[in-house]
């Protein structure tokens, strides 16, 4: 071991050393020196031995290793397009803005598995995520209120799947072979000290931050949605950090939010993940949080998380990382593939049904797919499977102490909303409904992000262009339960402000010829 190791030899070597300083070199008494009897001094000897052992070992292993998150290279390789798509609004921005990272994909950094508190964990996301931790062995506990379930019956709209209470999906998970969770029903927002004592109790490792209400247009109904969705998830937020510096636990938080906090088109380039550099008024360059622009209620409610976690990660040193999430699609996962009762929830309704999964549900029913305004909307989209596999990577590479909030960009590509309508009705043959636009935003805009942190992390993730068998997936499901659809409750019925509203007054579900000139800007579904 010391010939294979010279630098251990030298420290073994000095350290077991205990010849008297040479009688020419006068010997100063040094303060403690006392205490190194020859009892103590080998007890010494061993500890610095071990600690020798420990360097070694690890300057074998961290060439293996990549450098840390803020530091690995964005640079980016070029995929071939897939002749899937030959709409350029796809294919192209695929192949020159979201590629993989080049050289060898980064691994999940080694270590034993953790304890994991999934708030929100019965949710769209939470639930096929938390499955997806326990399956790879962490031991998880789900909190949620389940306000979800709630805002179904005030909507008078079910998920199109026929979800299980809580306490069935986890008795279903352990009959299949899964690993046991435990399911809590706490409400993060207004019980904070029932979430101190559980942070207390079960000392995680890590809590992933589902917990809040998700949908833009729920966030723009009415002045109570409004309110609700403020109240809910920044005060959700800040209970949270603020239980996690009271435990005085060093817990790494996760917290899945939106692409939405960058707005749409407005970077003048390519969006970077969460830090802009900027050049200061006296010549300095220094990287700055990349300016919020929300679209919506719930899109502010995600910068003001965004502002909380830059506070208590400078004030209370709070290891954070933050996912801006694109879109996501598909409803099944390989973990709610086991049984009927551990299937994911399917939202399709105006509200909570994004615009992917509302597409293959609409084809499935033969009712026209609702396009709004022009449909030139550029996304960012990732399906439900990788989602799950980002969360825990983000859990498994965790900042390092004292390192800044660590900001990653959770998509694997971006399309225009047209694009994927002509693309579904290439295989479908169904008809595309263009509507007037709920919602105030521009018709038409660019996107390109950067995603090299999760590239490196995963490889290739799921792709709108190569994945129709997916597609298939999930028209199966909503074949299946299609009897469950209101169809009155697919159109939009939350708008931005009055003139969207009075703009939609008109939309049906029946295909309308559009009026909309070639090159035409529409905002907000009103021509300008």
């Amino acid at each position: 071991l010391l010939s294979a190791s010279p630098s251990l030899e030298l420290v073994f070597s000095s350290t077991c050393s205990s010849s008297p300083p040479p009688p020419s070199q006068p010997h100063h008494t040094l303060p403690g020196e006392n205490l190194l009897n020859p009892q103590n001094r080998e007890m010494l000897t061993r500890i610095l031995f071990g600690a020798a052992l420990f360097v070694s070992a690890a300057d074998a292993f961290l060439p293996m290793v990549s450098s840390p998150l803020s530091l690995r290279s964005s640079s980016l390789r070029s995929t071939t397009p897939s002749p899937l798509l030959s709409s350029p609004g796809i294919t192209s921005r695929r192949a020159t803005k979201l590629q993989a990272a080049a050289g060898v994909s980064i691994k999940m950094m080694a270590g034993a598995n953790k304890k994991v508190l999934v708030l929100g964990g019965d949710g769209f996301c939470g639930w096929p995520t938390s499955l997806h931790l326990a399956d790879k062995g962490h031991d998880v506990v789900i909190v949620d209120n389940l306000s979800r379930r709630n805002i179904d019956t005030e909507m008078g709209c079910d998920s199109l799947t026929p979800i299980q209470h809580p306490e069935q999906r986890l008795k279903a998970w352990e009959e299949v072979g899964g690993r046991a969770m435990r399911f809590v029903n706490i409400d993060v927002a207004k019980e904070y000290d029932l979430l101190l004592e559980l942070i207390r109790q079960e000392k995680p490792d890590a809590i992933v931050h589902f917990a809040e209400q998700r949908a833009a247009p729920y966030s723009q109904k009415s002045s109570k949605t409004k309110r609700y969705t403020v109240d809910n998830n920044v005060g959700g937020t800040n209970n949270l950090l603020a239980a996690v510096v009271e435990s005085d636990l060093d817990i790494h938080l996760v917290h899945l939010g939106t692409m939405g906090v960058y707005g749409y088109g407005t970077s003048g380039g390519e969006i970077p993940e969460g830090y802009l550099e900027v050049t200061l008024p006296d010549g300095n360059k220094r990287e700055i949080l990349h300016p919020a622009y929300p679209g919506s209620v719930y899109h502010t409610t995600k910068c003001l998380d965004a502002l909380l976690f830059q506070f208590y990660n400078k004030n209370d040193q709070i290891r954070t990382t933050d996912l801006h999430q694109g879109i996501v699609w598909g409803t099944n996962t390989p973990q709610t593939i086991k049984d009927e009762r551990l299937i994911n929830r399917f939202d399709y309704d105006g509200d909570y049904g994004t615009v992917l999964n509302r597409f293959l549900m609409q084809s499935a029913m033969g009712v026209p797919l609702t396009v709004y305004g022009t449909g030139g909307q550029t996304r960012g989209f990732i399906h439900i499977t990788d989602t799950c596999r980002c969360i825990e990577a983000a859990i498994m590479n965790p900042p390092k102490p004292g390192a800044r909030v660590e900001i990653m960009n959770q998509i694997a590509e971006t399309a225009r909303v047209r694009d994927i309508a002509h693309m579904i009705q290439k295989q479908t043959g169904c008809e595309v409904n263009f509507l007037a636009n709920p919602r105030n935003e521009d018709a038409e805009n660019e996107l390109e992000v950067s995603n090299a942190k999760f590239m490196n992390f995963l490889g290739d993730m799921i792709s709108l262009e190569s994945q129709e068998g997916l597609f298939e997936e999930v028209q199966t499901v909503t074949e299946r339960y299609k009897s469950r659809c209101i169809p009155e409750k697919i159109l939009p019925a939350s708008f931005w402000n009055k003139k969207t509203a009075q703009a939609c007054e008109t939309n049906t579900l029946q295909v309308q010829k559009s009026d909309v000139k070639e090159g035409e800007k529409k905002l907000g579904g009103v021509f300008m």
